[in-house]
């Protein structure tokens, strides 16, 4: 199947299902995971065909949901959920897979004029959620979400302090959806935002601050200790940080002292981590 024809045929089935009444992100998931599982079963190598077949998914989703005005943050969750599903069922989904299928969603968001700052949250949630179907360890996930994340406002010229508050307060709730351990997916995204940060150049001080206002955010979400959230999310910018340099630690301590709407960033030091 050309990639013009998954496009095709993925933008006419979304369609449809935004046209119905039936559970978006369910049946994005199953859109996807179907065009993915039929595309790639034969391929000798799942994680080079997929960027190809993870873009034309992608994209014939979201023209689906450009054509009939409606149903974006769904679609975008569960076509995400949907990709990683497919791929752990013809191979084995790597961070590199997941890095790849963040930056996709956010290149097709951005072409279809949408802000990818509306997006991160259900990138995110479809991405920690579906650590339940796949090898990859919810950590693991959560770093390499955060990561591409940065990534992906780079691509997209985004708000970094937007995206990586979506994109923490997106992977607490996706954690919660499937009874994740939603501090350690909170610690998780930071610390990769605060990676991505460093190998991008981008000001981490900013991308500190993002992850923090996204972990309150998601702590009042899912009902959990905004404290808790906030100092998890400290705690992983703090562990990104030290492999960046002094400056950066300098950056995630004064952020995380200062703090986010009066909740502030407790660090304990190594013996915390």
């Amino acid at each position: 199947m050309a990639e013009e024809g998954i496009a095709a045929r993925v933008k006419n089935s979304i369609g449809n299902i935004l046209r119905g009444t039936g559970g978006v992100v369910t049946e994005a998931a199953d859109v996807a995971r179907d065009a993915v599982v039929t595309t790639l079963k034969d391929a000798g190598d799942v994680a080079n065909s997929l960027t190809g077949t993870a873009a034309s998914v992608i994209n014939g989703a979201l023209g689906a949901v450009q054509d009939v005005g409606t149903g974006l943050v769904g679609t975008v969750k569960g076509v995400v959920v949907g990709l990683l599903q497919g791929v752990g069922e013809v191979g084995a989904v790597t961070v590199g897979i997941i890095s790849d299928t963040v930056r996709a969603a956010f290149k097709g968001t951005r072409d279809i004029g949408a802000d990818a700052t509306t997006t991160a949250a259900a990138v995110a949630e479809g991405v920690i959620a579906a650590t339940r179907d796949t090898g990859v360890s919810l950590a693991d996930s959560a770093t390499a979400l955060g990561r591409s994340a940065l990534q992906g406002a780079k691509d997209v010229s985004g708000d970094v302090i937007g995206i990586a508050s979506s994109t923490v307060s997106g992977a607490a709730s996706g954690a919660a959806e499937v009874g994740g351990d939603v501090l350690a997916a909170i610690r998780g995204t930071a610390k990769g935002i605060v990676q991505g940060a460093g190998e991008l150049g981008t000001d981490v001080a900013d991308a500190t601050s993002g992850a923090l206002s996204g972990a309150l955010a998601g702590a009042k979400k899912v009902g959990l200790s905004v404290d808790d959230a906030v100092s998890a999310a400290a705690k992983g910018a703090l562990e990104a940080a030290e492999g960046i340099g002094e400056s950066a630690v300098h950056a995630v301590r004064d952020v995380a002292a200062s703090g986010v709407d009066g909740v502030k960033g407790v660090l304990k030091g190594e013996q915390d981590t």
